[in-house]
């Protein structure tokens, strides 16, 4: 059964907040870095055994008529040791769903593609290969990588030929165990797999044996059947009835089909999904030694119950821990993920207070601009207030913070949501008369932007903030 674009995104994006999502890759993901697909794996394989690869449909009969003939497994295990360690491109795919704040990754591939990218991520990747691998736990680990068909490593080992499938579960019967529970806890998004694709078939097939009926809703995203790619109209149309039932089948298995007439649209619908995430995590961005008409306890009110009604909707916060307002936004924060949140303090909250007693200017300027970036990488939503300092310190020269501004510019080229309380002053207000004046990059804001820039009442800016944030959150 299919199902369109937006409803997959909205639904996967929900899991992924809930900490129930999860990726299963199949070959296809690994081919944007230059890998290759089955056909041309087997193709000189086939060869040997007087084959043509292009009039085969069963290619796990393929590989095991040449381990037939061949007598030993030597010359596939040398073909995917030359295939698979081959230096490959950047895949913006595979950058996009490391970066993803998910755990739980299977795949059917051999190479190390997933693994490598979760690394390059800063995070701690337990990978499992084998049944032995299952029974330990990789401490603090951020991330686990089931490799349910083998590794390039490892190449006799691997899951190629049809008596590999066979043997499968007296070989890595744990596997089984494992997947079953992620399929009643998680919601997968199966990508990089066609419908000729042998791992989907027998993915399928351990999804009913394991599951029957009683199976989560998953989903999967599939090239249609194009007219070009066919020399009539006959074939074209049987491809496409073919294809039709084949959606209609993958439904018995909680599967929802997404179909895509590029697979271009695939990176597409991953960007979306990594912004849709992005902007559940919202950044503050403030600091005051000045309060200017607010007042320290009605500036630190709007800081602070901002931070509290935002969590209060689901929201995350990341908090620099500003001058003056940091604290309010941290207690705001905490009071609401106490009292509604069962003290979920890392699901709503995330402080990141700068580094200090750094003497050179030079170096403090260069980590202060590395430590923003990687602060506001994660979040999709930017608020800003105030944003003054006393310079230099003692001197009660009072000046707009410059790192309110370039935190204005990293959100902006980050393609943030920018909400700017203009009425705040200072930077804040510099940061508003520039959205203002470039309204065609801002039209979330246009019927909102008299309210920001002018509204000096607490409760009234509180709500238009979280009426911006969760517009934006499900655009």
């Amino acid at each position: 059964m299919a199902i369109s674009k937006n409803t997959m995104i909205r639904k996967y994006v929900q899991a992924i907040r809930e900490g129930n999502a999860s990726i299963f890759a199949g070959a296809g993901l690994s081919r944007g870095s230059g890998y290759v697909d089955w056909k041309t794996l087997l193709k000189p394989l086939a060869k040997e055994v007087s084959l043509e690869i292009e009039r085969e449909k069963d290619y796990l009969s393929v590989a095991q008529y040449y381990r037939n003939e061949s007598g030993a497994r030597a010359s596939i295990n040398q073909e995917l040791l030359n295939v698979f360690n081959a230096e490959v491109d950047e895949n913006e795919n595979v950058e996009i769903i490391a970066r993803l704040p998910i755990s739980t990754y299977w795949t059917t591939n051999y190479d190390k593609l997933i693994e490598k990218e979760l690394e390059k991520n800063n995070k701690k990747v337990d990978v499992k290969m084998d049944s032995d691998q299952l029974a330990t736990v990789l401490l603090n680990r951020d991330a686990v990588v089931y490799k349910m068909h083998g590794d390039v490593d490892h190449p006799a080992h691997a899951v190629l030929t049809k008596d590999d499938y066979i043997l499968y579960d007296n070989k890595r019967p744990l596997f089984k165990t494992i997947l079953k529970g992620d399929l009643i806890s998680k919601k997968f998004l199966f990508i990089g797999f066609s419908f000729e694709d042998p791992n989907l078939d027998y993915v399928l097939g351990q999804i009913h044996a394991l599951m029957d009926e009683n199976i989560a809703e998953h989903y999967c995203v599939l090239r249609s059947v194009n007219k070009l790619d066919y020399e009539n109209d006959e074939d074209y149309g049987y491809e496409k009835a073919r294809q039709e039932l084949r959606s209609k089948d993958l439904a018995r298995y909680g599967i929802q089909t997404v179909f895509v007439d590029d697979y271009n649209e695939i990176t597409d619908i991953l960007r979306n999904i990594e912004l849709a995430v992005k902007r559940n995590n919202v950044f503050v961005s403030g600091s005051a030694d000045d309060y200017g008409a607010w007042g320290s306890e009605k500036a630190k009110e709007l800081a602070k119950k901002i931070a509290k009604n935002l969590v209060k909707n689901d929201f995350k916060i990341t908090s620099g821990f500003g001058l003056g307002l940091g604290s309010s936004v941290i207690n705001g924060a905490l009071s609401e993920i106490f009292q509604s949140k069962y003290k979920h303090i890392d699901e709503y909250l995330c402080l990141r207070p700068f580094p200090q007693g750094i003497m050179d200017l030079k170096e403090k300027n260069n980590l202060y601009n590395q430590y923003r970036r990687d602060m506001i990488s994660d979040t999709g939503i930017a608020v800003f207030m105030f944003g003054n300092k006393e310079e230099p310190k003692g001197s009660k020269k009072i000046i707009d913070a410059p790192g309110c501004w370039e935190e204005f510019i990293i959100a902006r080229d980050n393609e943030n949501i920018i909400i700017p309380i203009g009425s705040t002053g200072f930077m804040a207000k510099k940061i508003f008369d520039e959205v203002k004046a470039n309204m065609d990059n801002y039209k979330y804001l246009e019927k909102y932007i008299d309210i920001l820039e002018k509204e000096p009442n607490v409760d009234k800016l509180v709500e238009i903030v979280t009426t911006i944030a969760k517009e934006q959150r499900m655009a």
